[in-house]
């Protein structure tokens, strides 16, 4: 026996013959379930002139696999580790004893209305009822973050044209499918959408009570006077105010401490001792609630996180100093936990943007058209969560170019900018950005002030950093780092790539004799990553 990348195999020392631990121990033949009537033998591909499909999922075999020498029935490897009951008594989702089907089910399945070659079936031949073994033992009853009401397992619907809330792809009326509790309620979901683990908390709620719903006893703030409020988030009382303009310098460095954007054309709330601001919107967050981005209920976080690893969106990847909301759950605490900043939690999960004509959806990860996502706009990589076309286009929007904003201010113009999604041909016109004064590809996203013909890159007027909110500290591994506004009229020389700090924020850093400036959250992390290999090649060195 011998190891080879932490796994075990067998090796003849005469011939190149070689086995997995768990291969060599397969029998040389097979009893199965899947071929009752024959036996199978174990075959070795490398033998054989044509290769087989196993004919259960019908996919191609590894090297060995289960073939029988009458009728060519062919089982790979994986597939003959399943060894289904040949009945189940008291089956969950029917009132009969059901026997095993043993053929793959080409028909849709009687529990969920999908075809799956590859997953075990049974049948009550008395009902012609043929369901999968893994819809057998489906919920009755269930809640998802999705919808505010409870959802049932109901075999078929009455005849009408549905649409699954979780997918937005029609549903077969014939076919169980899940159905809103409540009488005057439409919501309609496919089986397998709404018990995904990824849309569903694994909560059989059958024989459980409703609970009560206490989203008017955590409200966010209480109202203590005309136009003034006692926030939680905050020691002091907040009023009310108009926005006025721009002219005034304090209310154009004024950024919301939730959303972490500007305050700019919106009324807000200010705080009557410091300079704390809520746009009012922002306020009106509520403490607690549920999204279609996470199957737990998720809290609002106001408390600063001030390490660099807490400062991640789940949704978008990236780094904010705002408010946002966390998940509570012991499964996500223990894993991964989920948190989501304001500007994300602000979408629906199905809606329609300026950018696109069709409505874009939220799709489950496993069930995405196709495996690389591209963003239209920033044409990067959607490494998790994204927007789709509910329909056939091939759209794919990230979270991060979702959510900017459709209107900015910009210092040098007494108007506000307009977010133009693209113009769908050049006229010969060239583009130029008032900030970096290169050209600007007109078919892109831009801001844009057609009364003032100024053109701006989405880049250039958020930086890669537009949820850091200046006078904000937090901490890199032992570093101490500072978030400033980036507003004087000499802008400082990044210490990382030595271009100029072009945003709207820079970063400073001060660790016993290291002192530098970072242009970006990328330029900060290579300046401190080289600091520790300097270190770490100077304590060798002793």
């Amino acid at each position: 026996m011998f190891v080879w990348e932490d796994d075990l195999y067998y090796s003849c020392t005469t011939c190149d013959v070689e086995f997995h631990k768990d291969c060599y121990s397969e029998p040389k033949k097979l009893i199965h379930p899947y071929h009752l009537q024959h036996p199978l033998d174990l075959i070795d591909g490398k033998n054989e002139a044509e290769s087989s499909k196993c004919t259960w999922c019908g996919s191609n075999p590894t090297r060995y696999y289960y073939r029988c020498s009458i009728c060519s029935f062919c089982l790979d490897i994986y597939c003959s580790y399943k060894f289904p009951s040949l009945t189940i008594t008291n089956p969950k989702s029917h009132h009969h004893l059901l026997s095993l089907f043993p053929r793959p089910l080409l028909v849709p399945c009687d529990a969920c209305g999908s075809i799956n070659r590859s997953d075990p079936s049974y049948a009550c031949f008395q009902c012609n009822y043929m369901v999968h073994v893994s819809c057998i033992n489906l919920p009755r009853v269930i809640k998802l973050t999705r919808h505010h009401h409870r959802l049932s397992h109901t075999p078929y619907l009455s005849p009408s044209s549905y649409s699954c809330r979780v997918c937005h792809k029609n549903v077969d009326d014939k076919y169980g499918q899940y159905s809103c509790n409540q009488e005057t309620c439409s919501y309609v979901a496919h089986s397998k959408c709404a018990s995904h683990k990824e849309v569903w908390d694994g909560r059989e709620l059958e024989w459980e009570p409703e609970e009560p719903d206490n989203s008017e006893n955590v409200a966010p703030f209480k109202k203590i006077g005309d136009s003034l409020i006692e926030h939680f988030c905050h020691e002091h009382h907040l009023r009310l105010e108009k926005y006025k303009d721009l002219g005034d310098d304090d209310q154009e460095d004024k950024q919301c401490h939730a959303c972490v954007l500007p305050i700019d054309s919106r009324d807000f709330y200010n705080c009557t001792q410091c300079g704390f601001s809520l746009h009012e919107v922002c306020a009106n967050l509520p403490r607690e609630l549920d999204h279609a981005l996470h199957k737990h209920k998720l809290f609002l976080d106001t408390s600063p996180q001030e390490v660099y690893d807490d400062m991640s969106c789940s949704v978008c990847q990236q780094r904010f100093s705002g408010f946002r909301y966390k998940c509570k759950d012991k499964n996500c605490l223990l894993s991964d936990i989920f948190r989501i900043h304001v500007g994300c939690i602000s979408l629906p999960d199905y809606f329609t943007h300026k950018s696109h004509g069709h409505p874009l959806c939220f799709p489950i990860l496993e069930l995405r058209h196709k495996e690389k996502i591209i963003c239209k706009v920033c044409k990067k990589h959607c490494s998790l969560s994204h927007l789709q076309c509910s329909t056939t286009c091939e759209f794919d929007l990230c979270y991060r170019c979702a959510t900017f904003p459709s209107e900015v201010r910009y210092k040098h113009d007494k108007h506000p900018l307009s977010l133009c999604y693209g113009e769908e041909t050049s006229d010969g016109n060239k583009y130029w950005c008032d900030i970096c004064e290169k050209e600007l590809d007109s078919t892109e996203w831009f801001y844009t002030c057609d009364k003032c013909c100024v053109t701006i890159h989405l880049d250039c007027i958020f930086g890669s950093s537009i949820y850091m909110k200046p006078g904000f500290t937090f901490r890199y591994i032992s570093f101490k780092v500072k978030v400033l506004r980036n507003n004087s009229n000499t802008r400082l020389i990044c210490d990382g790539c030595e271009h100029r700090c072009s945003a709207h924020v820079y970063y400073e850093v001060h660790w016993y004799r290291y002192e530098f400036v970072s242009c970006s959250l990328e330029c900060l992390e290579q300046r401190i990553n080289g600091c520790l290999g300097k270190i770490r090649k100077r304590k060798l060195s002793l």
